[in-house]
């Protein structure tokens, strides 16, 4: 008769790389289940990716692969988001077609498990809280805000033009627009010269505008071709 360790190795080998919980073998009592994870993770079928979690790897040219993005989402549940960034993000927008050579990722939380989301991965930490109620587009958005558009490949021309093009798809600027009273300053400058760019009412932009220290000038990076950039304290 098969042992609980044998009928969960078949099952998580049928399963490809993906993560496992011990509510994935209910059929089986918990202790037994939990032993034999233990013991596939001892005899190198899985890694330990968090309390509770278990992730089986693929061999890839780069070593042993790890979750993917929406592996890793639903592993951490929806009280923890994780978002792309860095050279990601601009490549989720459409801006580049670089392939970071490290995961770059953000998160509202302090950290994340290191088993999870790989142990060289560089992690941006302490996102606002807001940002939690965003969909990856969205944060990737801010995100390319606050690296002043530096991963992007396109002409700052185009890059702007894209950007403005984003602000003005349905619900987006109001769904923005509250998020961005928690980002630094720069972040809530160059969101203010792309929305009046993009011809958003500058009635909706005055609350921002005097958010801002009228004496302070910020570096817009790619931004500082906006024509509305002076008068957003562009440097």
């Amino acid at each position: 008769m098969a042992t609980t360790t044998d009928v969960i190795r078949r099952q998580i080998k049928k399963g490809g790389d993906r993560i496992w919980r011990l509510s994935d073998f209910p059929d089986r009592p918990g202790a037994a289940v939990a032993q034999a994870l233990s013991r596939l993770v001892k005899a190198g079928l899985l890694c330990r990716a968090g309390k509770g979690l278990y992730y089986r790897p693929r061999a890839t040219a780069f070593g042993p692969s790890i979750p993917s993005s929406a592996q890793m989402q639903a592993a951490l549940g929806k009280h923890v988001k994780v978002f792309p960034s860095g050279t990601a993000a601009g490549s989720f927008l459409g801006l580049s077609t670089q392939m970071p050579a490290k995961r770059v990722v953000s998160t509202t939380r302090q950290s994340v498990p290191r088993q999870l989301i790989g142990k060289d991965t560089i992690v941006h930490t302490r996102r606002p809280e807001k940002w939690k109620h965003l969909a990856d587009t969205e944060a990737c958005f801010l995100e390319l805000l606050r690296d002043r558009a530096s991963t992007s490949e396109l002409s700052p021309e185009e890059t702007v033009a894209r950007c403005t093009a984003y602000l003005l798809k349905p619900g987006v600027f109001h769904k923005l627009r509250p998020v961005v009273t928690h980002e630094p300053p720069r972040v809530r400058a160059m969101f203010g010269a792309l929305c009046a760019d993009a011809g958003i009412v500058a009635s909706k932009l005055v609350s921002l505008h005097k958010s801002l220290n009228p004496l302070s000038r910020f570096d817009f990076g790619v931004f500082k071709v906006l024509r509305s950039a002076k008068h957003w304290q562009s440097k």
